[in-house]
Formats: structure tokens, sequence, C-alpha cells
């Protein structure tokens, strides 16, 4: 299937783009590990079937240096050894902050621990509006059938400037 609505060619949706892709500076430019960052972007996006997305944060995870190990295992995190207590932490917090719905209580008291444990408060609020902000970039992906395998890492720098 194709995508249903080009938002790369509509003004509209590329100004809405424009400001989005300025949300997620603050998290790119803050103190939370940038292995991190795309980590939980993958693992929301993994949950969410937004093949663009995970297109997208595997490709600039590669480029960044991750491994394609633990890339793989990111989907199995929890019956993997490549993580770190930290990196558990916030995958547990991407997957129940993304399965909302799935749970009555959302993000349970013994993640929000793990997360206090290992992140400081800049890193809290880069690790939640991080999910946030990834379960929404999944959403506007998913609802057009945006089509992964096309991303080419640096694609978009200066799309958005």
């Amino acid at each position: 299937m194709d995508a249903r609505f080009n938002l790369f060619e509509n003004e509209l949706a590329m100004r809405f783009a424009k400001r989005f892709a300025n949300a997620g500076l603050v998290i790119q430019q803050s103190p939370l590990p940038k292995a991190t960052q795309e980590l939980v972007s993958l693992r929301a996006s993994q949950i969410n079937g937004c093949g663009w997305c995970i297109d997208m944060h595997t490709k600039d995870a590669l480029a960044e240096g991750e491994s394609a190990v633990r890339l793989n295992l990111v989907a199995a995190w929890r019956e993997s050894t490549v993580f770190t207590e930290a990196e558990q932490a916030a995958l547990a917090l991407a997957e129940e902050g993304t399965r909302l719905a799935d749970a009555a209580p959302g993000v349970s008291d013994e993640t929000w621990a793990q997360v206090r444990k290992h992140y400081d408060d800049d890193q809290v609020a880069a690790l939640v509006a991080l999910v946030a902000l990834i379960n929404a970039a999944n959403r506007f992906a998913v609802i057009v059938h945006q089509k992964g395998g096309s991303y080419q890492p640096g694609m978009f720098a200066d799309a958005f400037n």
C-alpha cells in the first residue's frame, strides 16, 4: 500500500513538522544519552508498528555508532544481556508510556523508581518528553501509511531550519 498522503509535500504539514522538529531538538540537546534516545524511539516505534520511524531510528543509531546486535535485540530487551540497567529502565518507561491503554496505572511505580534511580531531573524530563514525542510521530506516519525503507541519516538536516 502506498502512502495515503505525502506529509513532506504539504505546506501546512511541513510548517507543523518544523515546530515538531524544534521540540525534538530540545530532547536531542539534552543530557539524555544519544544511544538511549535512539533505543527508546526504536522501541516505541516497534510497538506502534511504525515502519518509517523504525527505519529512521535504526539508521540514525547505526550512523552514530550503535551496534547491530543491540538494535536487533531492542524488541527483546528483557531477554538480552546487552543493555545497561539505566537503558532497561528507559526501555521499560518507553513500553509502559506507549501502552497506556493496556494498563490502568500507565507507568508502574517500579519502572518510575528505576528511571529515577538512573537519571537526573533533566534526563527524566527529556525521557518523558521523548516518549510523548515519538508516540506522536508514530501516529503521524502510521495514519498516512508512511513506509519505511527510504530514510537516509541526515536527510532532513536542512528541511526544518
